[in-house]
């Protein structure tokens, strides 16, 4: 079974920028998108951004303008830009891939915005 791990976490500052990146650990040839989500203790998981096998993004509010979802085929892995992070983004982000209806989903990498 492919499995997903994610990279890039860490703490940074209100108004620094982190990339995430998440990579299977097989090729994923029938995937029908692919994308990130967070979590944060005590909240339902918030989905950000979505990139389907067109080529067809999406955005959810918290991440438009300041988020960028995007995959390099060659590596093999999906990217995420975060610019001006606030201390609101704190949380553990997830990436994901649908196949037949269903995610599977990776074990998040922490990010942390001090003030």
């Amino acid at each position: 079974q492919v499995q997903l791990v994610e990279s890039g976490g860490g703490v940074v500052q209100t108004g620094e920028s982190l990339t995430l990146a998440c990579k299977p650990s097989e090729p994923i040839l029938s995937a029908d998108a692919m994308g990130w989500a967070r979590d944060v203790p005590g909240k339902e998981r918030y989905w950000l951004a979505h990139l389907s096998r067109a080529g067809t993004i999406q955005y959810n509010d918290a991440a438009k303008g300041r988020f960028t979802i995007s995959r390099d085929t060659a590596k093999d892995t999906l990217y995420l830009q975060m610019s001006n992070l606030r201390p609101e983004d704190t949380a553990t982000y997830l990436c994901y891939f649908q196949e037949f209806g269903k995610n599977t989903w990776g074990p998040g990498t922490q990010v942390t915005v001090s003030t």
